[in-house]
């Protein structure tokens, strides 16, 4: 019996890990997302913004926001450990710090929304100060209300893997930064119109896309938490086939739509379609069929073509989609966990949506304001002319087609 024991104990654990090298594998993703949306001018400040994000992320919640949202933290315990966790209800437990490991990619991944939303004019130092405010305080205050064991989570709240606690977490922080910055310079006309601002490599951001949908197996499927029975291990079959089939016809259905309304089959719409289903599964890919999963997959594809759509008609510039993806497509998650899920009330999933976009955009806002009283967030025009790569980072991105 011992041994059993032991053997699912390094079953999960291992799961654990894996599933959260997985999910870091979607940091890659969003660089190369981001760097094929954006102008090659700015690819650099893309990509530095990423590998920095990353790399605060982790520190920052090290040394506290591992503490503030499980109060369990690494970096405050005496000894420098963590206690081995209790895993879904069961009786064997996995390593604390295989825990931490994969609870750390998830802080990178909400503050990895951000960076597309305000690529091509924030300045990279500004950018990192709040990426310390948001992993380190934002991210898991709001996290501890849900997965901590907060009041939202006894109000019935029910968020899977993030749909809202991770992804319209960061959306609703890069909306109060996106609303405080301001638009790219020629991204609307005075007369309204909207001039597109095209990005200057689509196999890269296809890439990214990939890569995401990718990672988004462990970040969905690690969710579930063990591995190391009969009953979890259909679990995770059935979240992965789900996941997947979310994202296939979320990419679908925003080709289609695409299609109907420009008379083009627009690629960006479908690299975001296709984010835009995964998003949508992630508060409940376990408990829907996968018919089900379909169609919340398909209606987040068309709600992201039509979000991004009117977010331009009210100026707010978001050169990747990810307010409409993370956010937009966020909201629907939650709410179509009312479909799938027995668990799940609509009084909790209003109140947990309301009150992690509301507390996070608030705060946000607030961070970002101050920022930009002590040392600005957005580069000169000049700057942005000349592009990020010239004015903050030095290093062209695509030096032999930029003299």
């Amino acid at each position: 019996m011992e041994d059993l024991v032991q053997l699912a104990y390094a079953v999960d654990t291992f799961y654990f890990l894996v599933m959260g090298a997985l999910v870091m594998f979607m940091a890659p993703g969003f660089a190369m997302l981001e760097a094929g949306m954006v102008r090659s001018k700015n690819t650099s400040g893309i990509l530095i913004k990423n590998v920095g994000l990353f790399s605060i992320a982790c520190i920052m919640y090290m040394v506290i926001g591992y503490d503030v949202m499980y109060a369990g933290g690494m970096f405050l315990s005496p000894d420098n450990t963590v206690e081995d966790v209790l895993a879904s209800g069961g009786d064997v437990y996995y390593s604390g710090k295989s825990d931490f490991f994969f609870q750390v990619v998830f802080v990178a991944t909400a503050m990895s929304i951000i960076s597309g939303a305000v690529a091509e004019r924030m300045k990279v130092w500004s950018f990192f100060l709040f990426a310390i405010v948001m992993t380190g305080f934002i991210y898991p205050l709001q996290g501890s209300w849900s997965w901590g064991g907060g009041f939202l989570s006894e109000a019935g709240f029910v968020d899977f893997a993030g749909s809202g606690i991770v992804h319209m977490c960061g959306a609703a922080a890069a909306l109060a930064g996106v609303l405080l910055l301001g638009p790219r310079s020629g991204k609307y006309a005075e007369d309204g119109s909207v001039n597109p601002i095209p990005g200057c490599n689509m196999p890269l951001a296809t890439l990214g896309m990939f890569i995401l949908w990718f990672g988004w197996f462990g970040f969905n499927g690690g969710s579930e938490l063990k591995l190391s029975n009969i009953e979890e291990a259909n679990a995770v079959a059935q979240v992965f086939v789900n996941t997947n089939m979310a994202a296939a016809c979320g990419a679908v259905a925003a080709l289609i739509l695409s299609q109907i309304m420009f008379g083009k089959a627009d690629i960006t719409m479908a690299l975001n379609g296709a984010l835009a289903g995964l998003v949508s599964i992630t508060a409940e890919p376990l408990s829907g069929t996968h018919i089900e999963s379909m169609l919340i997959g398909a209606v987040g594809g068309v709600l992201v073509v039509l979000s991004i759509i009117g977010l331009d008609k009210i100026k707010i510039d978001d050169p990747v989609g990810a307010i409409s993806v993370h956010g937009t497509c966020g909201i629907w998650g939650l709410l179509a966990v009312l479909i799938t899920s027995d668990d799940a009330t609509v009084d909790g999933q209003l109140m947990g949506l309301a009150v992690i976009f509301v507390f996070t955009f608030l705060v946000s806002l607030v961070a970002w304001f101050i920022i930009k009283m002590i040392m600005g967030i957005r580069i000169s025009e000049e700057q942005e002319l000349a592009g990020l790569d010239a004015a903050e980072v030095g290093i062209d991105a695509y030096p032999e087609f930029s003299k």
